[in-house]
């Protein structure tokens, strides 16, 4: 990793740019404002601030909200334009990480297989012709070759474990609810994660313990139980490998990965058939009902802007009858009694993260059959409350990396890594459960209505807010005075015929900082602003569309000259 976080973000867009893989992206964020927000982290970290994943270059899946950039789930029919990040994204960037652009996935996050996207499909990060696993397609190539540090992906059937095995990466899926999926494009809302993506473990656990923690706004979020800690993975379950349906190649390796996992741990035979019958309740019972009640209507309304496959999966769950789903939840509660006895036995079941690994012109030929056997030992683990790591094996097949997947009940997600540790013959990283106690202050830029004297400054002193300067922006900003109750400026970037602009710089407790950012209402957005001594900090930006009507008043040189003019003026 570089030294500087403003290193680390040039050194990222360079490599892009090297890469001539367009097929990655959906869109990157420009490249000046991710070097504004790497100033400020760097500004941070000489200030004294401890930011766990500083000089770290994140990429996220387009399903993901970024503020500022559209989310179109790689439908852009169907773009939104949120005003504030997803929580996971916001944690991570409280943690010093940057964004830099958001990636292409199979169509609405339906499909393992990376290649249902009007953006192209995702080619293998070694072998173009093979694919590249979905749905969090771009991610896990983004991750592969070097692109980014971390990426995240969403996993609800295994999305953030297929691209991982296929492209030589770990992929992380946390229990679910641990990491909030508020600002999250649903797929199966009872079942969604958000994953994370990465070539190292150790960098990869940080990033999930970042991004760990409790969020009032997402109905599934909880906290893990406080009185247990679960101890190191000692037995492991393996299911017979001539019972798994796998290539012959994918055989070999994973018989070979199974003998050096003896080294480590006990390994005993297990039936997986209460696994293969979850996952089979995914898309062929009733909870496919959840795709179509996410988008359902939308892709009715709009039969062009779907991928066909797509279209077709989501449709065909519109006729769902409710007594087909009460009775999968019913049956899925007898499934999950079956493994809890199992997992008194074993502490962990670890089964190859995909049977085979398919050319695109295959999947081309059969898009539905090859998308669901690739799901066969993925697409149980969230039905089942369990965790899970897709973990590189050290072994190929048909030339491409074999990963294994290891599955553990919810809230042992610890102990997975620590076992995957073991595999991977390293040192056992550290575990912290969240970043956000070690994080005591943030900065804010603020340009209008929050500025002393001004209607909404008690926002920021109710939650210990004090100003620590007047200043200005850098003169590349444009101010407007929006149409906005109470009024409000809108402060913008511009490439040219900017001017400084008066701002404040207010400094706020973590927990307050994070509480008054949650509510920033659009058109408002938070994201870098550059000051005028060329320093970057978090402030308040506008929305572009807020602009339609509004008036430019960036000749005044900030929000109090303006509202100072006499009224003929």
């Amino acid at each position: 990793m570089s030294a500087t976080a403003v290193a680390a973000v040039e050194a990222a867009y360079d490599r892009i740019d090297a890469s001539e893989r367009d097929e990655i992206w959906i869109a990157l964020v420009p490249r000046h404002q991710a070097r504004a927000a790497a100033a400020a982290i760097d500004r941070r970290v000489a200030d004294g601030a401890h930011l766990p994943l500083a000089g770290t270059t994140v990429a996220i899946k387009d399903n993901i909200d970024l503020a500022g950039m559209a989310t179109t789930a790689a439908c852009p029919a169907y773009a939104s334009h949120p005003d504030r990040s997803a929580v996971a994204v916001a944690r991570l960037q409280a943690a010093g990480a940057v964004v830099v652009g958001k990636t292409n996935l199979d169509q609405f996050a339906t499909g393992l297989v990376g290649t249902r996207s009007p953006f192209g499909a995702v080619r293998n990060a070694i072998d173009p012709t093979r694919v590249s696993g979905g749905s969090s397609s771009g991610s896990a190539v983004a991750v592969a070759l070097g692109l980014v540090d971390l990426a995240l992906g969403t996993d609800t059937a295994g999305s953030g474990r297929v691209p991982a095995a296929f492209n030589g990466v770990y992929g992380l899926k946390p229990t679910r609810g641990l990491v909030s999926t508020t600002g999250v494009v649903p797929a199966c809302a009872s079942f969604d994660c958000v994953s994370v993506f990465a070539r190292d473990l150790e960098l990869g656990q940080l990033a999930r313990s970042s991004m760990t923690g409790y969020d009032d706004q997402d109905p599934a979020s909880r906290d893990a139980p406080a009185s247990t800690t679960p101890p190191p993975v000692r037995v492991v379950g393996v299911p017979p490998i001539d019972a798994l349906d796998l290539d012959d190649d994918v055989a070999r390796a994973f018989a070979e990965a199974v003998d050096a996992l003896r080294e480590h741990v006990e390994v005993v035979a297990i039936d997986l058939a209460p696994f293969d019958e979850a996952g089979a309740l995914l898309y062929g019972g009733g909870f496919v009902a959840e795709r179509y009640a996410a988008v359902g209507a939308f892709v009715d309304e709009h039969p062009d802007d779907v991928d066909p496959t797509v279209a077709s999966i989501i449709r065909a769950a519109k006729d769902v009858p409710a007594h087909r789903l009460a009775a999968d939840n019913q049956r899925l509660r007898q499934l999950r009694r079956q493994v809890h006895v199992l997992f008194r036995t074993v502490d962990a079941v670890v089964v190859p993260t995909a049977p085979l690994l398919p050319t695109i012109a295959a999947v081309h030929a059969d898009p539905i059959g090859l998308n669901t056997r690739l799901g066969r030992f993925t697409a149980p683990v969230n039905l089942l409350d369990l965790c899970a790591v897709s973990v590189p094996a050290g072994a190929t097949a048909d030339g491409l990396p074999f990963g294994v997947s290891l599955h553990a009940p919810a809230f042992h997600d610890a102990a997975l890594t620590e076992l995957a540790v073991r595999l991977a013959g390293g040192a056992v990283p550290p575990a912290p459960a969240s970043i956000a106690p070690e994080i005591d202050e943030l900065d804010l830029v603020v340009a209008g209505a929050h500025l002393r004297g001004q209607p909404l400054n008690h926002q920021l002193t109710e939650r210990g807010g004090r100003l620590i300067e007047t200043t200005t922006t850098s003169a590349s900003y444009g101010l407007y005075a929006l149409r906005t109750d109470p009024p409000k400026p809108g402060l913008v970037w511009r490439a040219g015929g900017g001017a400084p602009i008066e701002v404040e710089r207010w400094r706020l407790p973590a927990a307050g900082f994070a509480s008054f950012v949650v509510q920033v209402p659009a058109p408002m957005a938070i994201g870098a602003v550059e000051l005028a001594d060329g320093s970057s900090c978090t402030g308040f930006t506008c929305m572009p569309h807020a602009l339609d009507g509004a008036t430019d008043i960036t000749a005044d040189g900030g929000w109090r000259a303006y509202l100072a003019r006499p009224a003929s003026a």
